[in-house]
C-alpha cells in the first residue's frame, strides 16, 4: 500500500465545533428579539442575509465544491470532511431557521399572507419552494453531514461510506441551490409588484 492509499484511521476532531456555539446562540437571540419586536429592518436583515448566505452556500457546494470533491482520493475527501463538515453542522440549520422565521414574520408584518394581498400567490409559491428546500436541508443534508462525522470518528472509518454520504450531501446541496434560483425569481417578483 502506498502512503496515499494507507488505511484511514480515526482522528481527533470535534463533531460540534463548540467554539462557534456562542455565535449561533447570539444569532438566535437576535432573531427572537427581531421577531418579538416585529421590527421591519431587523426582520428584513435576517431574511436577506440568511437567504443570501443559504443560496450562495448551496450553489457553491453543489456546483463548485461538489465536482472538486468528486475528483479527490478517498483519504483526501476524509481529511476535507473532518475540517468542513463540523462547520456545516451549525451553519446550515442556523441559516435555514434564520431565513424561514424572519421570512414568515415579514410576510405577516406586511400582510402578504392575507389572500386579498396582491403578493399572496407569490408568497405561497415561495413558501412551497422554501418548505421543500428546508425539508431537503434538514431531512437529507444534515443527516448525511452527521453520518460523515460519526463515520470519521470510528476507529477505522470506511472511506466508501464517507464518499457516498458526501455525494448525497453535495447532490442535495446542488438541488437546493437550483431551487434557490426559483426563490430568487419569486422574491424579485414580489419586490417589484
Amino acid at each position: 500500500m502506498t502512503h496515499t492509499q494507507a488505511a484511514p484511521t480515526k482522528s481527533d476532531f470535534k463533531i460540534v465545533p463548540t467554539a462557534a456555539l456562542p455565535a449561533v446562540v447570539i444569532v438566535f437571540i437576535c432573531l427572537i428579539v427581531a421577531v418579538a419586536t416585529n421590527r421591519l429592518w431587523a426582520l428584513d436583515f435576517f431574511h436577506v442575509v440568511g437567504g443570501g448566505l443559504w443560496t450562495a452556500i448551496d450553489l457553491f457546494l453543489g456546483f463548485v465544491i461538489g465536482p472538486i470533491i468528486g475528483n479527490m482520493s478517498i483519504p483526501a475527501r476524509m481529511e476535507f470532511s473532518k475540517k468542513f463538515m463540523p462547520k456545516m453542522l451549525l451553519l446550515m440549520p442556523t441559516l435555514v431557521i434564520m431565513t424561514l422565521a424572519s421570512g414568515w414574520q415579514l410576510a405577516r408584518h406586511e400582510g402578504f399572507i392575507l389572500s386579498s394581498d396582491k403578493h399572496h400567490s407569490w408568497v405561497v409559491a415561495s413558501m412551497i419552494v422554501v418548505g421543500a428546500m428546508a425539508i431537503i436541508a434538514l431531512g437529507f443534508l444534515e443527516p448525511a453531514n452527521i453520518g460523515v462525522l460519526f463515520e470519521l470518528k470510528k476507529e477505522h472509518p470506511n472511506g466508501e461510506v464517507i464518499g457516498r454520504l458526501m455525494k448525497r450531501f453535495l447532490y442535495t446541496a446542488g438541488l437546493t441551490g437550483a431551487m434557490q434560483v426559483a426563490t430568487l425569481i419569486i422574491m424579485t417578483r414580489i419586490a417589484t409588484l
